[in-house]
């Protein structure tokens, strides 16, 4: 199946963090990904300590900023990811096509509270979390359809 791309949107509530470094992730895997990151309740801005552990990968995500899910409501799309269990329980109805969503659980490194050093790790742990589960799937599944 040559020249396929798949659409991805990934939801979190801000989407300020998770979702942002998944998305980072899967578009840096394969560029016939469509992916989009959108929150039930979007931040103000992308979390900085998110930005600098993805920056630490080789992955520039400082130029993303949190969106609505509902600029993406009435879209279709191939798949749709929740990675936060607030995002995955308050998840809108999608008036478009959707054939395919999952569940992808990770804890909020934006709640870790300590030295910025053991803040920075709780960051770096939630995304190396991130990039295996994200690969695996790539691997497993999507580049598959593609």
């Amino acid at each position: 199946m040559a020249d396929k791309t798949l659409k991805i949107l990934i939801l979190c509530t801000g989407n300020s963090c998770r979702s942002q470094m998944a998305h980072g992730f899967l578009q840096s895997f394969d560029k016939r990904l469509e992916v989009h990151s959108a929150g039930t309740v979007p931040g103000y801005e992308v979390n900085r300590r998110a930005v600098n552990v993805m920056a630490e990968t080789g992955i520039d995500i400082s130029g993303h900023y949190p969106k609505s899910v509902d600029e993406y409501i009435g879209d279709e799309w191939d798949y749709v990811i929740t990675v936060c269990d607030s995002a995955n329980e308050t998840c809108p109805v999608f008036t478009g096509k959707v054939k395919h969503r999952l569940h992808m659980g990770f804890e909020d490194p934006s709640n870790a509270t300590g030295s910025e050093g053991f803040i920075m790790n709780e960051f770096r742990q939630v995304r190396d979390s991130i990039k295996d589960t994200f690969y695996k799937l790539y691997i497993n599944e999507l580049k598959q359809l593609l």
